[in-house]
């Protein structure tokens, strides 16, 4: 097929995009096992397919691989979780402190994603009004790539529980860019299609997460 034909998603095809979005997990526990070469460029050349404003294309990818950034951002997040403790009571402050919240210590591959917030990409078109949609964006690439890893059988987790300041200043990144992921990325120790949250009995889903408001 050309790429000036319209491709044709069939049934089938539907039915597996469904599965896909099924089981696209926000994963805590990883196998060590590194990814396959080049995989992740492929990745990342996939998550960059996604919709931008203005056509911007803001996102900025950092690998952190060595131990001294691994580290600075994992003690990072461990204070942060020590103080997001204190804003829970009872029953709940008890299984929030059971929860696993980070795959950092196993996951072979961890990326920081950023927004540039004064690119010149795009000209300005759609974010003089709404700045925030460059941010919209880089997220929309990292709902891409992890589509795109899931369907590969690797695993996405992204921890959010974190000074995204301090990652800037250990990661020594431009000061227009800012934080909006910190992904770890490798295969699931375990295949699930159910989250974790709801399994441990954090919160349920909801049966219908639409609310249509007529105005």
């Amino acid at each position: 097929m050309s790429k000036s034909e319209s491709p044709d998603f069939n049934d089938n095809f539907c039915n597996k995009l469904t599965e896909l979005l099924e089981w696209r997990r926000d994963v805590r526990s990883f196998k060590t096992d590194p990814l396959p070469d080049g995989i992740l460029d492929e990745l990342l050349d996939l998550a960059c397919l996604a919709p931008s404003v203005g056509n911007s294309q803001p996102w900025r990818y950092v690998l952190v691989e060595s131990a001294k950034n691994r580290k600075a951002i994992r003690d990072n997040f461990e204070k942060t979780n020590t103080e997001a403790l204190k804003g829970y009571n009872g029953e709940r402050a008890q299984l929030y402190a059971n929860l696993k919240l980070s795959g950092m210590d196993k996951a072979p591959v961890q990326l920081a994603v950023f927004a540039h917030e004064e690119t010149d990409q795009g000209h300005g078109l759609g974010h003089q009004s709404m700045p925030e949609m460059l941010r919209y964006s880089a997220v929309l690439s990292v709902h891409t790539l992890w589509l795109a890893a899931r369907a590969k059988g690797i695993g996405l987790g992204w921890v959010s529980i974190i000074d995204a300041e301090a990652v800037k200043t250990t990661l020594e990144v431009p000061e227009e860019w800012a934080l909006v992921a910190y992904c770890c990325i490798g295969y699931p120790e375990e295949e699930k299609n159910t989250p974790e949250l709801v399994t441990l009995g954090w919160q349920d889903r909801l049966g219908d997460c639409r609310e249509t408001l007529i105005k």
